[in-house]
């Protein structure tokens, strides 16, 4: 807990982690500037602060630059799901490489402290497991994947170099794959997909044969690492892993959830795309070690959670998902 007020900017704040943080934020005391364009946020997922004097919420593209004062950054905005960031993967890679010298700057300009999320996909497809911070990773420079994963690993890049040539206190976490309530109804990656398809009856979309593996953490847990590190001492830099060690097949995830949901769903099976990593596990002795930190609510619990939101966010509402991978 820190001792005095801090303005914090989040950007992506309208987001699923970025909305979530700014709660965790808000209860403690801070003030907070959200900045978001709404390409993959949402205002609802914020609407319940605007009435709060402490928030402030901005439209705002982090590919061009942000004149504003604050006391802490932490820089969210970047589309996190492939049917997302797909879509336009020039300015995926923009909102990455841009948006980063962007916040960047100003952070060097006011002399604060910038937290990066970054993502697991700088492992891309994995040859160690569990992927540990060491690892330098297996990404393809050229795929459909890369305007993110290759945007995310030249983010860090930037993050360190304005470290090490301006002296920047800067934080970078790795996040693993994370789910809550608040995702986007159609975000298309597999704990959402599953559920929604669940609730309506519809198939199951599995891609390959569904054996590969995800490690899912609960969002309340994630933004807990995200304070954590952002609050650690100057020199815990990371990378630093933040995610559930709980691993499992997709096939067991949809399985999973068609039991908790009580779906008469069948799965079905779709040809894997490109460059979909066959595996995904973290190793969190980092987090554990310098933060102190490690997820407390079980897969279980966090997905009747996340359920609960779907089933009652999908009153009315029948449109047809389109599943895209289960990055």
């Amino acid at each position: 807990m820190l001792d005095q007020l801090q303005r914090i900017v989040v950007t992506g704040g309208a987001g699923v982690v970025g909305a979530h943080l700014t709660d965790k934020l808000l209860e403690r005391g801070d003030e907070v500037i959200c900045v978001d364009n709404y390409y993959t946020g949402s205002k609802r997922n914020i609407l319940h602060h605007l009435d709060n004097p402490m928030y402030e919420m901005m439209r705002h593209d982090v590919t061009f630059p942000l004149y504003i004062e604050a006391d802490r950054i932490f820089h969210l905005a970047c589309p996190a799901a492939p049917i997302h960031y797909q879509h336009d993967p020039v300015q995926t890679l923009k909102t990455s490489v841009h948006g980063s010298i962007n916040m960047l700057g100003l952070a060097k300009r006011l002399g604060i402290r910038i937290l990066q999320a970054s993502t697991s996909e700088v492992y891309g497809d994995p040859n160690v497991h569990p992927q540990e911070e060491s690892y330098w990773g297996n990404v393809n420079p050229i795929g459909i994947r890369s305007c993110y994963d290759e945007g995310k690993r030249a983010a860090e890049t930037l993050f360190f170099d304005y470290h090490r040539q301006h002296g920047l206190e800067i934080k970078v976490a790795r996040i693993f794959n994370t789910f809550g309530p608040r995702m986007h109804v159609n975000d298309g990656r597999g704990v959402s997909n599953f559920i929604i398809q669940a609730l309506r009856g519809e198939p199951i979309t599995i891609f390959g044969e569904g054996l590969q593996t995800r490690s899912f953490c609960y969002v309340d847990d994630l933004v807990n690492g995200l304070i954590a590190l952002m609050d650690s001492p100057a020199d815990v830099t990371g990378p630093i892993n933040l995610g559930n060690p709980h691993e499992l097949t997709i096939r067991e995830l949809a399985e999973s959830i068609i039991d908790m949901t009580g779906s008469g769903s069948k799965l079905t099976f779709e040809d894997l795309p490109q460059d979909d990593p066959m595996q995904r596990r973290p190793n969190i002795d980092k987090a554990r070690d310098l933060l102190s930190w490690q997820p407390t609510v079980s897969f279980e619990e966090g997905v009747r959670k996340t359920i609960d939101y779907f089933d009652a966010h999908l009153s009315g509402n029948q449109h047809p998902t389109k599943p895209v991978g289960h990055a």
